[in-house]
């Protein structure tokens, strides 16, 4: 090969979590830092020849020090020749008061081998045979074409050619693009590859071009629903440039982010069972009426999941949507144990309010069964 590139974008470091609680939360965020050691460990041990951030490294343009700190760290750690190329996106555009502008102490620290893009048509030589152009973001949204400013190949440069912007494609049916980038502007602008960043999802976009345009996705999911997250791109550029570039997405990511809707207790226990959950974000909806043994064994299960003061969760991140857990009407309410005759009324009391209030009743009936049996 006569070059090897790792490409990757959309860090999104700083990025909150709202929906969780603050420890999930925490838990999360920290991973977005967690993970760029390991995309600069990969980089080390495939020895690339130039490391390309495609924006969107940090989900705000001037975020708090703990966040360009850590990837300070990651940075001073290694003593390196090699080029990292850190592109402003959208979400962190070059502005002056960004991270990205020289008078802040972030780009100030920065070792000698990281290159912040602060320029239309910036380029960088990585060795003797290839070059890199980009243009970064400056606000935050624009219908400018950013890969318009990449010069064309001229009449005799027969280096590798490699393209960096931050944008969105002209494949996604039905969106609005924020800084949209042209159709066959790779071959357009005589490039061997077009390095983007923005959607989350590994995507070749334009997989029957000459030369690729690649998406490497968010190395860790940002939401639900989000699909081909967790990789960054290594590229390969064969010695014979008649070779397409060669695109291999690797797996750095470790969080998978999934939804799960239990309709019966047995779904339920089958997600007890997956043995991944501690990686996992999992987002919980209970959509099932069942009877009081039943639903007693669905908040055990909760329970195991969610963890307490004196277990560990098995699940590393859990949002569970319960109102759907329903007790089932009419269905006998087995007690361990004589109630007396005050609670009994109470049962029935509750069973009525069952009928237009389920969740709120249902768990006062299963807080009586509990407090019956562990008092038998």
């Amino acid at each position: 090969m006569a070059l090897t590139v790792l490409h990757t974008a959309d860090w999104h470091l700083g990025r909150r979590f709202p929906g969780f609680d603050r420890d999930q939360e925490l838990r999360l965020t920290r991973a977005r830092l967690d993970v760029v050691g390991r995309i600069l460990d990969l980089a080390e041990s495939r020895n690339v020849d130039a490391v390309l951030c495609a924006g969107d490294l940090f989900d705000q343009p001037t975020p708090p020090e703990e966040w360009w700190g850590g990837v300070l760290r990651e940075f001073e750690r290694r003593d390196w020749q090699r080029p990292v190329v850190l592109l402003p996106g959208n979400h962190d555009p070059l502005t002056p008061n960004s991270l990205y502008h020289a008078a802040h102490p972030f780009r100030a620290r920065l070792p000698g081998y990281v290159h912040v893009v602060d320029a239309k048509g910036w380029e960088l030589s990585v060795g003797e045979n290839a070059v890199v152009f980009a243009t970064p973001c400056t606000s935050h949204a624009g219908q400018t074409d950013l890969a318009a400013s990449l010069p064309q190949r001229e009449h005799g440069d027969d280096r590798i050619r490699v393209g960096l912007v931050h944008g969105q494609t002209f494949d996604i049916e039905g969106h609005q693009t924020n800084f949209p980038i042209a159709r066959g502007t790779a071959a357009d602008r005589g490039l061997d590859y077009l390095a983007i960043g923005d959607t989350h999802t590994f995507r070749d976009v334009e997989p029957g071009a000459a030369a690729p345009t690649v998406y490497p996705g968010a190395p860790e999911a940002t939401n639900f629903g989000e699909r081909g997250t967790g990789n960054v791109a290594l590229v390969f550029f064969p010695l014979d440039r008649r070779r397409r570039a060669i695109v291999q997405p690797e797996t750095v990511g470790s969080w998978t982010w999934r939804e799960e809707t239990c309709t019966s207790i047995s779904a339920l226990r089958a997600v007890r069972a997956d043995p991944d959950l501690r990686r996992t974000v999992l987002r919980l909806t209970l959509d099932m009426e069942v009877p009081m043994s039943e639903y007693d064994e669905a908040e055990r299960i909760l329970d195991e999941l969610a963890g307490s003061m004196a277990a560990t969760p098995r699940v590393g991140v859990l949002d569970v949507h319960r109102q759907g857990l329903r007790l089932a009407t009419g269905a006998p309410i087995e007690f361990d144990t004589a109630l007396p005759d005050v609670l009994k009324v109470t049962v029935e009391q509750l069973r009525l309010r069952a009928e237009t209030e389920p969740e709120l009743a249902g768990r006062a009936l299963h807080h009586l069964y509990r407090l019956a049996r562990d008092t038998a």
